[in-house]
């Protein structure tokens, strides 16, 4: 009963924060034409013959600027915070994070990549997925070997050998852009190292919805084996669950959530952190309730802080993984004095 009161909970409000969304900004409008504007597209489109009552120019901001721009912002939200809770339990850490572990940084290598030499062309549209999602694999492999010891994976050296991986991966994004001779890819890696939703269209939704979805339904089918990871691999073994397996299975799972939301958003930090937390505080730690209202969450989170960046500072608009910054850093400084507290006790 708590779970579904969360979920149900979170879904409203994320409904009307989609709506308050979609009319913040310069220029303001009402919820309730955003809502009959939405509505009518929606009816239009089940074959439901609607006659317009609003102007046309709030008909573009609403259907065709912003309401593509706070979809993907709930898509990108919900599919970080999956993979946070994911690579938590994969490496029973935490602190992990896909920008903390340099995953992000490597996705933005792989789609940088693709705009400077072309690689993975015969993909098409989905060439910088592509590439996002070889980069992140990568970087996500790396880590992990680097941060073996015995076996084992100790949380400070995995830390340690994120940062230092994803350092490293940031420079070699830069040193595509300087030798690429392709001034405008200056402004691309801006959008991979600080993350934006701008200029989002309806054509960029499908690919992530589609992505988010197989990857929740999967995740959701191996919630069991993440419960017995969580506990650790010789309890796993017990269990009949092969946890070496199963991580190599979820490693790629991350990195597939990881490089489509870069693709399409930008390197966005510390939302897999934060989130994971959150909903742990409130539901649990079991992964049948962790993972719906994580996805939720962060799908809601994301959204307001995207609605923020638009509208503080107008008309400029601050990236929002600027916003994620000043919000997850303080979150990471708490967590590392409360393991550092529990550790002298």
């Amino acid at each position: 009963m708590k779970t579904s009161a969360w979920l149900l909970t979170l879904s409203a409000l994320l409904l009307l924060a989609v709506l308050a969304s979609v009319a913040w900004g310069s220029a303001q409008l009402d919820v309730a034409q955003v809502w009959a504007i939405v509505r009518g597209q929606v009816l239009q489109r089940i074959g439901v013959v609607v006659t317009p009552d609003w102007p046309v120019q709030h008909f573009q901001i609403v259907w065709m600027i912003r309401l593509p721009r706070v979809l993907m912002a709930m898509l990108v939200g919900a599919g970080l915070a999956l993979v946070g809770v994911v690579m938590q339990a994969v490496v029973r850490n935490p602190l992990a994070d896909p920008y903390m572990l340099g995953v992000s940084s490597g996705a933005s290598v792989g789609a940088v990549s693709v705009l400077a030499w072309g690689v993975f062309a015969a993909a098409g549209l989905y060439a910088i997925a592509a590439g996002a999602f070889i980069g992140a694999l990568a970087a996500t492999v790396l880590v992990y070997l680097l941060a073996q010891q015995g076996g084992r994976i100790p949380p400070a050296r995995l830390i340690l050998s994120g940062v230092a991986v994803g350092y490293m991966l940031m420079g070699v994004t830069s040193l595509i852009v300087i030798t690429s001779g392709q001034r405008d890819l200056a402004s691309a890696l801006m959008t991979w190292t600080m993350g934006s939703l701008a200029s989002t269209q309806w054509t960029a939704l499908g690919l992530p919805a589609a992505v988010l979805l197989a990857g929740m339904a999967l995740l959701l089918a191996q919630a069991r084996q993440l419960n017995a990871l969580l506990a650790g691999d010789e309890t796993a073994a017990t269990l009949g669950v092969a946890a070496e397996g199963l991580r190599r299975q979820l490693f790629v799972v991350v990195s597939l959530l990881t490089g489509v939301m870069v693709a399409v958003s930008g390197a966005i930090g510390f939302v897999g952190l934060v989130i994971p937390h959150i909903t742990r505080m409130l539901v649990g730690c079991e992964h049948r309730r962790v993972l719906p209202v994580s996805a939720l969450l962060g799908a809601l989170f994301l959204v307001l802080v995207d609605g923020a960046a638009r509208t503080w500072f107008a008309p400029m608009e601050i990236p929002v993984g600027v916003i994620t910054a000043f919000i997850g850093g303080p979150f990471f400084i708490a967590m590392l004095w409360r393991r550092a507290a529990r550790e002298e006790r």
